[in-house]
């Protein structure tokens, strides 16, 4: 007797393809390539009509003759731009933007103090986060009249002096040397909240599980800042110096409202601005103004080069 035994054939399930979704209208699609350029619409619209359009004009006028205030204006080629550099006494201005610079380094170091002091657990930090960041708020020509009645003869900073017993015997802005110090020194006030805030907010961002385990490491707050806080920040710190450097490039407010170049405190800014208002010379002045975008460009762009943007990883 034979017995006869069934088999029974499983046959794997085939997955079965999703249906490929029917393409979208022709309309659908343009419609959705154009909505963000429509979001984008008004900001490009300013962008171009208050950047770009003027400096457009700018550089259209510093190839001509014009004086700012007749309908007429000749074309000239380069003629201003040979003037300018063979003017050697137009570009000795910059010499002034020496102080700035040196006041620049010495309000990104304070600012990044600050900023390192105020990120960890202090009593009344908030208090001065506000006190270092308010003089940011003020407007600058309030900042430069407030300043030049401190500056002057018998003015508050010489009064505070004579608490202390010392009468100085010259003017704040008398000379070059004290005048531009002076500037420097209150455009270090100024500015130095704006730099304090980016490195604040830097710190802040970086994560608190390296600050414990550095603690628990035995790390101190120097190698805390050494090892955490000057690798983590250093995008926000190669902006501050972008902006700090182009900045002192082109000063104008404080110098322009507290002396208006006088004393050796001419900027190339404030230069500038005479050559088109005083002198009548707007096409110089043009030409001047692209020369020093040019500048500036071409500092932040060796900036650049020399100290890249990479990527932090701090893990």
């Amino acid at each position: 007797m034979t017995d006869t035994t069934r088999r029974t054939v499983v046959t794997p399930a085939v997955p079965v393809a999703a249906p490929t979704p029917a393409p979208a209208p022709r309309h659908a699609r343009v419609w959705r390539g154009l909505t963000p350029w429509l979001f984008l619409l008004a900001p490009l619209a300013l962008l171009i009509t208050f950047t770009y359009a003027p400096i457009a004009n700018m550089l259209a006028y510093s190839f001509t003759d014009w004086d700012g205030v007749s309908p007429e204006l000749h074309y000239t080629g380069g003629h201003n731009y040979t003037e300018l550099f063979t003017r050697p006494e137009l570009f000795e201005v910059f010499f002034v933007s020496g102080y700035y610079l040196a006041a620049s380094a010495v309000q990104i170091v304070a600012a990044l103090y600050f900023a390192t002091v105020l990120s960890f657990d202090v009593r009344f930090r908030n208090f001065f986060k506000g006190v270092l960041f308010f003089p940011y708020l003020i407007n600058g020509v309030a900042i430069g009249f407030v300043f030049l009645y401190f500056f002057q003869d018998g003015g508050t900073l010489d009064s505070v002096l004579a608490l202390f017993g010392y009468d100085p015997d010259h003017a704040w802005l008398g000379t070059p040397v004290s005048a531009n110090t002076s500037l420097a020194g209150v455009s270090v006030w100024r500015y130095l909240g704006l730099n304090f805030v980016l490195f604040l907010g830097a710190i802040q961002s970086i994560p608190g599980e390296l600050y414990e385990a550095a603690e628990l490491d035995g790390a101190g707050r120097w190698q805390q800042f050494r090892h955490i806080i000057a690798p983590g920040i250093k995008p926000v710190l190669t902006l501050t110096v972008i902006l700090s450097v182009s900045g002192s490039l082109s000063a104008f407010e404080i110098p322009y409202i507290m002396t208006g170049g006088a004393t050796g405190t001419e900027t190339f800014v404030i230069q500038t601005v005479k050559l088109a208002f005083q002198f009548n010379k707007t096409g110089l002045a043009s030409a001047a103004a692209v020369v020093l975008l040019l500048i500036v460009l071409a500092v932040t762009w060796v900036q650049r080069r020399l100290v890249p943007d990479d990527k932090v990883d701090l893990v």
